[in-house]
């Protein structure tokens, strides 16, 4: 069975769906309002199915019963059905940036019914003579289509990691680990890799009926399926020998290499069998075993990437920031603007989570400003009304601290006045609009923004959606050079859609800047988004003292208040 999240994504995705075969709108809007009831409510699905979904608004009887039988399941039933109705081409159109479903039925329509006719009625012009494209949208649309077409293979680490999960409580008794990409934290995730203490025949038997094309590799100690369509492999291994399975299937190719290559100076042999003296198989029930045996030092999984490798500076895994860590969910919608639940509501979620365990956990408020109209953005006006009501909750004793997510407009400047801004606890800056600047434009309008005295965060730096849209193009290191120089902090976006700014950059700048780990939220769920974003800290080998959500209330004022005072403000 999935989470919540994962039943408010199939709701949204069967309206969607619906809106594509053109079925009654009422339908799709019904659960459209199911699915946003559920990002807003705070219990668990399970207690949710309990009481039959009762009390949960815009949640009818029909609908109630639809969501009891995927919580007993694990599969939502009109979801199935729809999808079964539409060529599985047509669904990897959803993956393209640009298209919704109204455009994807007209594409159906048309014959065009996968990533690649799309892209090659983009090349030869049929997309252009579409009613309702036209050339520049094709044009658009083509380089979409290519990006969708390089990331189809690849998952969300959201995604994955809750596979991955599911994996290893059906390998429950083989003493599951994660390995791979999801071990080591990549952003996005192409196949399930886990290893475990076992055989080849425990591990069929353990995943038969849960896993597709499940099969035991000849000649190696690997079982291989599908699961929602990602590849997944399964290392085994008796215990003696799993430090070494663990090792080889733990790390970057060249990391990998390495540890082999260094195995065969030292006259031995390693593989996911064991590292080995000859025949004799050498007791390595663990990585560090097996690295103490080459004389090699330990590396957070993290840490075994190309670009780690060259580093010698890198901090050992203790000091690595953890979720733990973090005091600060800043950067948070509300109802004020398009999230789901209200500012009480996030604030008292943020306080439950209490990551840090010491009751000084808070929330900053960061919703759209008026620019983002298409997210009901707060104009001066709306913003003033929200920034007394937060002030009104702070006097109460709600854990607060008042801010705004204002858009930087396309000449750099902020879409408040300065008088307003000032009157914020902090501001995060971040482009929601006007991604097809050249370079140089986009560059200039991003170092206006992160040198203004009042912003204390460049949020999303580069504007990417994974496995959706690349960044917009920029000189990105101009603009973290301006954000060194003014002493403004930059998003680590913690949202597993955007990741922005990506792990290999912060890794490269991780001594000249301090970074937010901020989560996007827009619902309370929302809010728990933080550990993928200390993931990608984490393999950018970023401590405590690099991420000011570390900070307790008092700290992060009196770092914005000296933010400001250092530029004039």
């Amino acid at each position: 069975m999935g989470g919540r999240k994962a039943l408010v994504s199939a709701l949204k995705r069967t309206a969607d769906l619906l809106d594509v075969l053109g079925e009654d709108g009422f339908r799709a809007n019904a659960y459209r309002g199911a699915a946003r009831s559920l990002e807003g409510v705070t219990a668990e699905l399970g207690e949710l199915a309990g009481r039959a979904f009762k009390g949960v608004p815009k949640v009818g009887p029909g609908i109630a019963a639809e969501l009891t039988a995927y919580v007993q399941s694990g599969v939502f039933g009109p979801l199935a059905e729809i999808e079964a109705q539409i060529p599985p081409g047509v669904l990897t159109l959803f993956r393209v940036r640009g298209l919704g479903p109204k455009k994807i039925r007209a594409l159906w329509d048309a014959g065009i019914v996968s990533l690649q006719t799309l892209w090659e009625a983009a090349q030869d012009g049929r997309l252009a003579a579409l009613k309702g494209f036209g050339a520049r949208s094709a044009a658009t649309l083509s380089d979409a289509a290519e990006f969708a077409l390089a990331s189809q293979s690849r998952q969300f680490m959201s995604i994955g990691l809750g596979l991955g999960m599911q994996l290893a409580r059906w390998l429950d008794a083989l003493e599951p680990r994660v390995a791979g990409e999801l071990r080591r934290g990549l952003d996005t995730v192409g196949t399930l890799r886990l290893t475990v203490t076992g055989t080849a025949g425990q591990v069929l038997a353990a995943l038969a009926g849960h896993v597709d094309d499940l099969r035991a590799e000849a000649g190696k100690p690997l079982v291989t399926g599908c699961l929602e369509g990602l590849p997944v492999e399964v290392g085994f291994a008796p215990a003696g020998a799993r430090g070494a399975l663990d090792l080889t299937f733990g790390g970057g190719p060249e990391y990998r290499l390495r540890v082999r290559a260094r195995a065969t100076e030292l006259g031995l042999h390693l593989s996911g069998r064991g590292l080995r003296r000859g025949e004799d198989v050498l007791d390595t029930p663990s990585e560090r075993d097996v690295l103490r045996e080459l004389q090699l030092p330990y590396l957070p999984p993290e840490h075994r990437e190309n670009e780690h490798l060259a580093l010698r500076d890198l901090p050992p895994e203790a000091d690595l920031i953890a979720v733990r860590d973090v005091r600060a969910l800043l950067h948070t919608h509300s109802t004020w603007s398009d999230g789901a639940a209200s500012i009480a509501d996030m604030a008292r979620e943020a306080a439950r989570l209490d990551f840090a365990g010491d009751g000084a956990s808070y929330l900053g408020t960061g919703d759209h400003s008026g620019a983002a109209h298409y997210a009901n953005g707060l104009d001066a006006g709306r913003l003033a009304q929200q920034l007394r009501e937060v002030r009104e909750l702070q006097a109460a004793g709600v854990p607060l601290v008042a801010g705004a997510e204002v858009d930087i407009l396309e000449d750099g400047s902020l879409d408040y006045p300065d008088d307003l801004l000032a009157q914020l606890d902090y501001v995060v800056a971040s482009v929601h609009s006007g991604f097809t600047l050249d370079s140089a434009r986009q560059t200039e309008r991003l170092i206006r923004a992160a040198s203004h005295p009042l912003v204390t965060v460049l949020g999303h730096p580069t504007g990417r959606l994974l496995l959706r849209r690349p960044g917009y193009p920029l000189d990105l290191d101009a603009v973290l050079t301006a954000c060194a120089e003014r002493g403004t902090v930059v998003e680590i976006n913690a949202s597993p859609y955007r990741l922005d700014l990506d792990w290999r950059v912060a890794l490269r700048w991780r001594d000249r800047l301090r970074f937010a780990i901020n989560t996007d939220a827009h619902s309370l769920a929302g809010l728990q988004d933080v550990r993928y974003g200390v993931l990608a800290a984490r393999k950018a080998a970023l401590t405590p003292a690099h991420v000011i959500n570390t900070l307790t209330r008092p700290e992060l004022l009196a770092f914005v208040q000296a933010q400001r005072a250092a530029r004039g403000a």
